[in-house]
C-alpha cells in the first residue's frame, strides 16, 4: 500500500510575491522577458559564497532554506531537483570566454556552475545533507519528474522523514532571447496582465525557484497532500480528456469533484486551444485559474501553481486576478494542475487539502 505524502513547508522566489498575489495587486511587467524578485539572500547565504553564485544558485538555495525553515526541518534526508535549462547564465559566460579566447586558456568555474545539477549540489554543501540527490532536467516535466522521483523514495524508503523537491530556472541575457527566434516569445511587447486579451503567438517569460518539503507525516499545519503527478504525450482533445478522466478516477475522483483547477495558458494562440477547448467541456462548472500572466511561463513554472494551491488551502483564500470563470471555488479540497508545452506534453498534478 502507498504511504501519503503531504507538503509541509514551502519556498518561492518569484516575479509575484504572496502579498502582490493576494492582495489583489500584481506587480506589472511591461516586457516579454522579466526577473524574479530577489529577496535578500544575506539572510540564507554567507556573503563570500554569495559573490561566486549565479542567480539560479542563489534563488534555488534560498528558496529550499525557505521550505526547511517553514517545515522546521534542520537537514532534509534528500534533495531532489528539477530544472528545463539549468545555469544559463554561467552557461552564458563560459561560451563567451570560448569565443574571445579562442578557446584557450579558459577558466573552469563557469563550466563546473553551468551543469544542471550544480543547484542539488549546492544545497547539498551548505546544508551539509549526504544524502540522495539527484536532479532532473527534461524540459516542461523536469518538476513534476523529481516530485514523481520523491514520491517513489518516500514509498521504496520509510526510514526518510523529509525530501526537499524543487524546481529552478533562471533567465539570462543571450539564450532567453532566443525565443524571439524560435516563436516561443511573442514579438511585440506586452504588459503580463494582458497575456491572455492579446490573441497572437509566443509568450512571455520569467524565472524562479520553488521548493517543498515532502513528509509522510501529516502534521498539523501541512499545506497539502500529493495525491498524484503524472506525464504524457496525447495531440487530440478525446486523448487528453481521456487520459486526464484516467487520471483522476486512479485518485478515486471524477471531474466534477474537483474545486479547482489550475490551467498552464500562457498566451500562445495555438496552444492556448487545448486549454479553451477544457475549459468550455469537463472544467466548465469548475472553478478556473491562471497563473502564467502573472509568472511568466519557463520551464519549472507549475512549482509557481503549486505554491499557489498550497497558500490558497492555507488561506481559504482565491485571488480573483487568477480567476478564468465566474464559478466559485469556496472551501476547496481538490486542486487539479493540467499544464501543456511544446504542444503534446501534458502534466497532471492533484493536490488535496490534508
Amino acid at each position: 500500500m502507498s504511504r501519503t505524502v503531504y507538503i509541509t513547508g514551502i519556498g518561492a522566489i518569484s516575479a509575484q510575491t504572496e502579498e502582490s498575489i493576494f492582495s489583489e495587486k500584481p506587480i506589472i511587467y511591461n516586457s516579454n522577458i522579466f526577473q524574479a524578485i530577489s529577496p535578500n539572500f544575506k539572510e540564507y547565504i554567507p556573503a563570500m559564497a554569495l559573490r561566486r553564485m549565479s542567480t539560479a544558485i542563489k534563488m534555488g538555495l534560498t528558496a529550499g532554506k525557505m521550505a526547511l525553515q517553514d517545515a522546521n526541518v534542520e537537514l532534509p534526508d534528500a534533495i531532489i531537483t528539477g530544472t528545463g535549462e539549468g545555469c544559463k547564465q554561467d552557461t552564458e559566460k563560459f561560451l563567451e570566454s570560448m569565443l574571445s579566447q579562442e578557446e584557450e586558456l579558459l577558466t573552469p568555474t563557469s563550466f563546473i556552475q553551468s551543469t544542471h545539477n550544480t543547484l542539488g549540489g549546492q544545497i547539498a554543501l551548505n546544508l551539509k545533507c549526504s544524502g540522495y540527490n539527484v536532479t532532473y532536467s527534461q524540459e516542461s516535466t523536469s518538476l513534476e519528474s523529481a516530485l514523481i522521483d520523491s514520491v517513489l523514495l518516500l514509498n521504496e524508503k520509510p526510514s526518510l522523514n523529509s525530501v526537499l523537491v524543487g524546481g529552478v530556472d533562471e533567465v539570462s541575457n543571450k539564450i532567453t532571447s532566443f525565443g524571439y527566434l524560435n516563436g516561443f516569445l511573442k514579438r511585440e511587447e506586452i504588459e503580463n496582465l494582458s497575456l491572455f486579451s492579446k490573441k497572437s503567438e509566443g509568450t512571455i517569460t520569467s524565472e524562479g525557484a520553488f521548493f517543498f518539503n515532502l513528509t509522510t507525516e501529516n502534521i498539523k499545519d501541512s499545506y497539502a497532500q500529493l495525491k498524484g503527478v503524472t506525464n504524457f504525450k496525447a495531440e487530440s482533445s478525446i486523448e487528453i480528456s481521456e487520459k486526464i478522466t484516467e487520471f483522476l478516477l486512479k485518485n478515486s475522483l471524477r471531474s466534477q469533484d474537483l474545486d479547482i483547477v489550475f490551467l498552464g495558458k500562457n498566451g500562445d494562440l495555438d496552444q492556448d486551444k487545448v486549454s479553451n477547448e477544457l475549459q468550455n467541456t469537463m472544467f466548465s462548472k469548475t472553478c478556473q485559474l491562471a497563473y502564467k500572466h502573472l509568472s511568466g511561463d519557463f520551464k519549472t513554472v507549475t512549482g509557481f501553481a503549486i505554491w499557489l494551491s498550497c497558500l490558497i488551502f492555507r488561506k481559504q483564500q482565491i485571488p480573483a486576478i487568477l480567476k478564468l470563470n465566474e464559478v466559485s471555488g469556496a472551501n476547496p479540497k481538490n486542486i487539479l494542475l493540467y499544464n501543456l508545452s511544446s504542444h503534446n506534453n501534458h502534466s497532471l498534478i492533484l493536490l488535496q487539502k490534508p
